[in-house]
């Protein structure tokens, strides 16, 4: 039997009874240093999660400290898969925080940055944030981040030592520190078909009336990843991001690699982006829900090796702009069914000091479900 008890800032004194017991009978306390000095028994440290998981194998009863409530970004969802697991959580850093904010703790959107990248997701006019800070450092990189964003004007409130005999609002930040973010700024849509000029770009890519298409074709679900190969400025994987679904881009150029990068920073998304030439590097990617290719389908074992990945039910989409890459979607039409759709879009222009209507590059489309 494994019990974990939550523990706050207050430590012994803040616990109920019941844990208290939980700890106090326990043969083997297991927890963290800052968690261990909490409490006054002694108790196994470990540092690593394979260090914890060697001594649970070698104390399968026993408590483990956690802190909290270790069901909110804590160490009892990463054991809820064993056997016989009792969790006695404490009043959780986001309750305190709601609670000294007179925040409604249903309306705020939670984010752990503790052993994660620095990534706040979109951001819209009006929402509020609670940050769990990775150190005493977190404070200030979120505030360069939201400046990043377009957000510098939001109300940011740091609170350290939630619940200890130390809390206290500002500096100095302790590493044991949650940051509030009322958000003010200009939020974008969260629809496919972001402006062009929402990402940085040369002129190549699949322009806003596309992608929009692109996207509703690929049908983004939460949590399942796409493959955006030759991603180019990342559009289409960082929009299909902002949908909540995980993302690899793809793409050989290096230099626009690192403009996917900056594009899905400033767009506020963890984007997996790989440095390499498909089909080659597509083999050791995890397998894909859906895949895009915005050109280069007559890249040779491309769009085999994109169509083997695929599980039933997985997503194909491939634009075609050149005769010879139409010809390649043609046959693998042909032969795996699908919808085809030919897109030619207008934009309005200067002519001279009148205004004409300019066309975009008229785009073939495949859909197809695997």
């Amino acid at each position: 039997m494994i019990t974990v008890v939550g523990v706050g800032a207050d430590g012994w004194e803040g616990l109920t009874p019941v844990a208290q017991q939980a700890i106090a009978s326990a043969a083997v306390v297991i927890g963290a240093p800052r968690q261990l000095a909490l409490v006054p028994v002694e108790g196994l440290p470990w540092q690593t999660l394979a260090d914890l998981n060697a001594l649970l194998d070698e104390h399968p009863s026993c408590v483990v400290l956690a802190s909290g409530d270790p069901m909110h970004f804590g160490i009892g969802a990463t054991l809820a898969g064993r056997r016989e697991l009792t969790v006695i959580p404490a009043v959780s850093s986001i309750a305190l925080a709601c609670a000294r904010l007179g925040w409604a703790q249903q309306d705020v959107r939670v984010i752990s940055l503790v052993g994660r990248s620095l990534v706040l997701g979109p951001l819209q006019h009006g929402e509020r944030l609670l940050v769990l800070s990775a150190d005493a450092t977190t404070p200030s990189k979120i505030t360069d981040l939201l400046a990043q964003q377009g957000f510098s004007a939001s109300t940011v409130t740091v609170l350290s030592e939630l619940g200890g005999p130390g809390e206290h609002v500002g500096e100095p930040y302790s590493d044991l520190n949650m940051v509030a973010v009322e958000c003010r700024g200009v939020g974008l849509a969260r629809v496919p078909g972001l402006p062009d000029d929402a990402f940085e770009h040369d002129g190549q890519i699949t322009k806003r009336e596309v992608r929009a298409a692109v996207l509703a074709l690929l049908a983004p679900q939460p949590g399942q990843l796409l493959w955006d190969v030759g991603s180019g400025t990342g559009s289409v994987a960082i929009e299909w991001s902002r949908a909540g679904g995980a993302a690899v881009a793809v793409e050989r150029d290096t230099d626009k690699v690192l403009r996917i990068m900056r594009n899905a920073a400033r767009l506020g998304v963890l984007l997996d982006t790989r440095a390499g030439a498909a089909p080659d590097a597509l083999s050791t990617l995890l397998e894909p829900d859906a895949v895009f290719i915005g050109g280069g389908a007559t890249t040779p074992g491309l769009l085999d090796a994109c169509w083997d990945a695929l599980a039933p039910g997985g997503r194909l989409v491939v634009n075609a702009v050149t005769v010879e890459s139409e010809t390649v979607v043609l046959a693998w039409q042909a032969k795996h069914g699908g919808d085809l759709t030919r897109l030619s879009v207008q934009r309005t222009a200067a002519v001279g000091s009148f205004t004409g209507w300019k066309p975009m590059t008229t785009v073939t489309i495949w859909a197809v479900t695997k």
